[in-house]
């Protein structure tokens, strides 16, 4: 093996993890590995996970941001658009999911968040109505719910709250 400066991992990131991944399979094999950068080795394992848990965050909070969009203006020509970036962004957020993601996602947080996105926001010339002050969906619904049930969702909660 070519021997790599001892900054590898600040020069050249790819370089770096293809040197570490070699040293890893040397050490499986049960050879004698002593240049294993541990320390960014442990980080950049972790920086997978969660990767991998803001993805899905993502996910969660764009279906929100369209759920919104479909409860706020029904009426627009953009609710099919809408309906299919909801299906979509259901699509990764279900590729992505991982059972030990569940406790680390705040639907609440991120709900919140998506009204205050959608109110800013003005379709049509007319501002962003009134959305559910709680989330009206839980995580499985988006994870598995048809886009038709989540939007009733959606209507039944701003009901429920005299909207």
């Amino acid at each position: 093996m070519i021997p790599m400066p001892d900054d590898l991992y600040d020069q050249d990131t790819l370089a770096w993890s293809e040197q570490q991944a070699e040293l890893l399979r040397r050490l499986a094999r049960g050879e004698r590995v002593n240049e294993i950068d541990l320390d960014h080795v442990v980080a950049e394992i972790e920086d997978v996970g969660l990767s991998e848990l803001n993805a899905v965050r993502s996910s969660v909070s764009q279906n929100l941001v369209h759920l919104l969009k479909l409860h706020g203006w029904p009426e627009l020509d953009a609710d099919q658009h809408w309906r299919g970036e909801i299906i979509a962004f259901q699509g990764s957020l279900a590729d992505r999911f991982a059972p030990s993601m569940r406790q680390r996602i705040d639907l609440d947080k991120i709900h919140d968040r998506a009204r205050r996105q959608v109110a800013l926001t003005t379709y049509g010339g007319k501002p962003a109505p009134r959305s559910p002050a709680a989330c009206p969906v839980t995580l499985d619904q988006l994870l598995s719910a048809s886009c038709e049930e989540l939007e009733q969702a959606f209507s039944a909660a701003a009901a429920g709250e005299g909207a």
